[in-house]
């Protein structure tokens, strides 16, 4: 089976309240990461507090699409990475 915006939106909600890490790409070369906390999932994003209010922002929220599409790259350090490449096995 194939990871779908359904799968990851499931694995996702079962692990609001957990650590996690985002590293995105910001062009040419640069990648952010944010670290902070899952803590809401909605139909077609989820929101994640940071630690440290980084940049100002308290809160980030991104799409499941973006994980799917590889877009993002989301590690719970506690847990298994998460990506669309490890299909069923979205582990959390």
């Amino acid at each position: 089976m194939t990871a779908t915006i359904e799968n990851i939106k499931d694995k996702f909600t079962e692990l609001v309240g957990e650590k996690i890490i985002i590293t995105v790409e910001a062009g040419r070369r640069k990648t952010t990461t944010h670290k902070g906390t899952l803590a809401e999932t909605y139909p077609a994003v989820f929101i994640v507090e940071l630690d440290n209010y980084e940049d100002s922002y308290e809160r980030v929220s991104y799409s499941y699409a973006d994980v799917l599409t590889n877009a993002i790259e989301v590690n719970f350090p506690d847990r298994t990475p998460v990506s669309a490449a490890e299909d069923e096995d979205i582990e959390g």
